[in-house]
């Protein structure tokens, strides 16, 4: 999908993680994204207790005809991009619907009661299995591993939007993202996450 047509108006999209994770960076590369064809996108965010460490969701709302307001209604995402497994079922628990799709890093984030064993961290299988019954389409990526491969941790979020555009769920190209992030780093930095952007691709195709 490379022009400005969405399968519904407004699309919803949520971008999940934890505090930390880069994930409202992502949702603003986006909305730039779209806002360069010409599409009416508004981003509400939402963090946890904590801004590093706690969970942090943008909802973007992406419309041809008008703004809508920043929350998303429950049960009506038609994207979930989620950099942490868990943070991906909190979001369908609340947001999903059966013809949602998911794209989810599998890298986990232990929370401070997991760490202390006051609590137990899912199995990643239980975790894909739960994310398929709660989806239409479901996307498993360690997209942690490929950009620690890449020096940076951070660029997991980078490679979600990649996938998102290899799955031809948003109007969005590599010629577009390069545009957005050509505006605020530098060359070195701007190569970095093209890489980043290109791997994100691949690994849904």
């Amino acid at each position: 999908m490379t022009n400005t047509s969405l399968p519904h108006d407004p699309y919803n999209v949520i971008i999940t993680g934890v505090g930390g994770q880069g994930n409202v960076m992502a949702s603003r590369v986006v909305g730039q994204m779209m806002s360069r064809r010409g599409l009416r996108v508004t981003i509400g965010e939402t963090f946890g207790a904590s801004q590093r460490g706690g969970s942090v969701m943008s909802h973007l709302r992406i419309s041809k005809e008008s703004y809508w307001s920043p929350q998303i209604p429950k049960g009506k995402c038609h994207l979930v991009l989620s950099l942490e497994p868990t943070e991906a079922l909190r979001v369908l628990m609340n947001y999903g619907n059966p013809s949602v799709s998911v794209i989810c890093n599998t890298r986990p984030i232990h929370a401070i009661g997991v760490i202390s064993g006051d609590q137990q961290y899912p199995a990643l299988d239980d975790i894909k299995r739960w994310v398929a019954e709660l989806s239409e389409a479901c996307w498993f990526l360690d997209a942690t591993a490929k950009a620690m491969e890449l020096g940076n941790p951070i660029l997991g979020n980078i490679m979600m939007i990649g996938a998102a555009a290899g799955i031809g769920a948003l109007p969005i190209d590599r010629e577009g993202f390069a545009a957005v992030i050509s505006t605020t780093l530098s060359a070195d930095k701007r190569d970095v996450n093209l890489q980043a952007y290109d791997l994100g691709v691949g690994m849904v195709q």
